[in-house]
């Protein structure tokens, strides 16, 4: 099997951080409104993340799309394992579930 850089590197990403958002734009300034969206639910929570701004990187803005094999971006990972984009990620917060899935996975979140 021929090594992917790109695989190669969002392995790493997700692999060494709790929390990783592959997202336009960064945590302080979002480029696009579902990016935006993500990282207001998860500093709502309290969590700590790692934002990843694929618009610095075509190659990475295309390759987390063909690693997780979901079409768009933001794209949250949590402890290596994908979570989804900003819909789900947005209904999973309203329902109470992203809570019970980053205390599940030993992710500290502020008080309800």
């Amino acid at each position: 099997m021929i090594s992917n850089p790109v695989f190669d590197q969002i392995k790493q990403d997700i692999s060494s951080n709790d929390v990783v958002l592959y997202m336009k734009g960064t945590p302080v300034f979002p480029q696009c409104g579902f990016s935006a969206a993500v990282v207001q639910v998860l500093s709502h929570m309290g969590v700590k993340f790692k934002g990843i701004d694929v618009l610095t990187d075509p190659s990475l803005r295309q390759g987390i799309k063909d690693f997780s094999q979901w079409p768009t971006i933001p794209q949250l990972y949590v402890k290596g394992e994908f979570v989804g984009g900003c819909d789900i990620i947005r209904e999973m917060f309203e329902s109470g579930e992203l809570r019970q899935v980053l205390q599940s996975h030993g992710i500290q979140t502020e008080a309800a």
